[in-house]
């Protein structure tokens, strides 16, 4: 059905830029691939760092590469309450007005000012599938997820439209687990009117 959208689970993560890296890893670092993920280009590194917040550390956090023009954090809820951050939930790349973190890595640390955001659910779409599913970017939709004993409809589903992204649903674990969603799930659009 063309109101058909994967629905996958994108867990604690970091992105940093080329500089950050270097500090955290060694001048010569880049980012080994782990595993690609569904958008074109984008990658679980085998390198891993610790989150430090207010209140505890939390270790061997994800990158996802290739760097970015800007260091963030994304992480659950549930994350931010343990670490003791406030759960501010924005778009990735939106940390203006974030809380700040420091990171740590084998060979350094880095303090960043703002950048630590629980993630906000969207869709990621390009530009012929986005006229596919007849959605525009910035859009906002529900999208209706059946499993076993914990279907559930999300509210506040943003559609994000680049010429690089591949058709997918992004929930973070908290979303993941309230509607008992694993692995090659789908979920239903429903736009709103």
């Amino acid at each position: 059905m063309k109101n058909q959208i994967l629905v996958e689970t994108s867990a604690r993560h970091v992105h940093v830029t080329e500089a950050d890296l270097k500090v955290l890893f060694g001048e010569d670092a880049t980012l080994t691939v782990k595993k690609y993920l569904s958008q074109p280009g984008q990658f679980a590194a085998e390198e891993r760092v610790t989150i430090v917040g207010p209140r505890k550390s939390q270790a061997n956090v994800s990158i996802l590469g290739p760097c970015r023009k800007a260091t963030q954090v994304e992480i659950s809820a549930t994350d931010a309450r343990s670490l003791g951050f406030e759960s501010i939930i924005r778009e990735s790349g939106d940390i203006k007005n974030t809380p700040g973190c420091t990171i740590i890595g084998p060979k350094g640390q880095i303090e960043i000012k703002e950048g630590v955001i629980v993630a906000k659910r969207h869709i990621h779409l390009n530009i012929e599938e986005a006229e596919t599913y007849d959605l525009k970017d910035k859009e906002i939709v529900q999208v209706k997820v059946e499993t076993e004993a914990r279907s559930l409809i999300f509210g506040d589903v943003v559609v994000r439209v680049r010429e690089d992204f591949a058709a997918a649903m992004h929930i973070d674990t908290d979303e993941a687990n309230s509607g008992n969603i694993g692995l090659n799930s789908f979920g239903t659009i429903i736009k709103k009117h």
